[in-house]
């Protein structure tokens, strides 16, 4: 059975970036003499899913940050060329979020990781989230991108696990309960 998984930070005031998309308040506040798991978190992943603001966002950092095959879910995106230097890494799609799981499965993927805002709230949705490794940021940036969206019902999580980091950082894990 194939399962969806999200890595995110998160502001305290629960957005994951500026409303132009900018993440400065984020990539500012990281303490590389911290460990938060991102490594041992990718590790069982076959493959990430993502939106194209991540995707874009990603095509700026150098080196490529992925040593996975990267699915990007953007109807912009699908039918156009992938980036030569990406070719055989990333590939576009048009897929709704259950399809592109139904495909995954198919090749034989079984852990997804899902990044993205847009594209996490979609997959939250529709009931294809295992997981989620929440990072909350210790700052206040009054507007932006929400990680949650609005939905249909309650969607009911239990806490795993959560650690906090000598820079203020608090990580929680949480389980979606079906």
């Amino acid at each position: 059975m194939i399962t969806g998984h999200i890595f995110i930070a998160t502001s305290l005031d629960g957005y994951i970036a500026r409303p132009d998309g900018d993440i400065g308040w984020l990539l500012q506040r990281d303490d590389p003499s911290e460990d938060h798991g991102y490594d041992e978190f990718i590790a069982d992943k076959d493959c990430i899913v993502m939106g194209r603001g991540s995707y874009e966002k990603a095509l700026g950092f150098d080196p490529w940050p992925y040593d996975r095959p990267v699915l990007v879910l953007s109807r912009r995106l699908a039918g156009t060329a992938v980036p030569a230097a990406l070719e055989g890494r990333v590939s576009f799609s048009d897929a709704t979020p259950q399809q592109a799981m139904a495909q995954l499965a198919a090749q034989g993927v079984r852990r997804v990781y899902v990044d993205g805002g847009q594209l996490v709230q979609s997959f939250i949705r529709a009931g294809l989230v295992e997981d989620v490794v929440l990072s909350t940021v210790p700052v206040l940036i009054g507007a932006g991108r929400p990680l949650f969206g609005a939905l249909a019902r309650d969607v009911a999580l239990a806490l795993v696990a959560s650690r906090s980091f000598p820079s203020g950082l608090v990580q929680s894990t949480y389980r979606f309960l079906r």
